[in-house]
């Protein structure tokens, strides 16, 4: 493992300068939430990066920015995630290793705090890519992935929000447009070694069927990683993005000679266009160029490579810091 600040890597090629890139749902975040989202992705991708500076992987630094999304009940993933039309927590979630197109994910799982490291048990101690339901957890209870009591992945403030809603006819793609309802986390990095990784985390949307499942843990759709392209992770409406399978085709975009900006604004057109879905992405080449991009009302964003932590709420918007030393 090298250090990303000290020498040449063995072979003797100068290490590639690390970046990484967090999500916290594209929805129309309420300016009661604006704060906590922002800091929460911000937090996010400051220990994301501080792993890459040490000479960590991207996959680790992905899981680490999204198990650290996973605990702040500001977002839809792990303690802050929504309740399904039966009042319980369904988690999906899934990594991705570029180097080795290596990829683990999990679907309605419940009572695990931290999917993605469930996720990522899935990718490196089994066979499978994805596991599902009772199947996941009985695999989690085998390899000593901690559970949690369910209230502890429910906040208050979503139980009233739940109740509230049973009073209305509304489908899950109008609670997804309106400010009801919030969404994905995700994260890309690469590293020094010229490695690029994604992980993709939810609780899906509020009062989805019992089993439902969204993108999040569909490579390809929730997110994709390639060494030889970049990686991916997508947010928003669901059964828009599996339609289109987003990740892939913004992967594909790029391989053809776009340029990031360029090819996921115009595979968020198709979206819109296409299937009428909004969302919002974040991606890096393998080359380090990133970016950010939505088409609902918000998401929450952050980025930090070299000395710059770069972040976002509004379209357009995009707040620069210097990193903490």
């Amino acid at each position: 493992m090298c250090d990303c600040e000290g020498a040449p890597l063995p072979s003797m090629q100068p290490a590639v300068k690390p970046v990484v890139v967090v999500h916290g749902g594209a929805w129309a975040i309420p300016a009661g939430m604006s704060e906590a989202c922002t800091n929460g992705v911000k937090a996010a991708a400051l220990g994301a990066f501080r792993v890459l500076k040490r000479g960590g992987t991207a996959l680790d630094a992905v899981e680490t920015a999204v198990r650290a999304l996973e605990d702040d009940p500001a977002f839809d993933a792990g303690r802050g995630s929504v309740l399904n039309a039966g009042g319980e927590v369904e988690l999906d979630a899934v990594v991705m290793d570029g180097r080795t197109l290596a990829a683990g994910a999990v679907s309605c799982v419940r009572n695990i705090a931290n999917p993605v490291t469930l996720a990522r048990a899935v990718m490196e101690k089994t066979d499978h890519v994805m596991l599902t339901d009772r199947g996941a957890n009985l695999f989690a209870d085998s390899v000593g992935v901690a559970t949690v009591p369910s209230d502890a992945l429910v906040t208050e403030h979503e139980r009233e929000e739940w109740e509230r809603h049973q009073q209305y006819s509304l489908g899950v793609k109008s609670l997804f447009n309106s400010r009801w309802d919030h969404d994905t986390v995700g994260a890309v990095a690469l590293d020094c070694h010229g490695d690029v990784a994604c992980a993709t985390s939810t609780g899906g949307i509020r009062n989805k069927m019992v089993g439902r499942v969204g993108d999040s843990p569909i490579i390809g759709c929730g997110g994709y990683a390639d060494n030889r392209v970049g990686a991916v992770s997508c947010t928003g409406h669901g059964e828009s993005i599996m339609k289109v399978t987003l990740a892939s085709r913004i992967l594909f975009h790029i391989e053809q000679g776009r340029g990031p900006s360029e090819a996921v604004e115009s595979c968020l057109q198709y979206m819109a266009e296409r299937v009428k879905g909004g969302g919002g992405v974040i991606a890096v080449t393998r080359s380090g160029d990133w970016v950010a991009r939505f088409t609902t009302e918000r998401m929450a964003w952050a980025a930090a490579e070299g000395d710059v932590l770069s972040y976002g709420l509004d379209p357009e918007e995009v707040i620069r810091e210097r990193l903490p030393l």
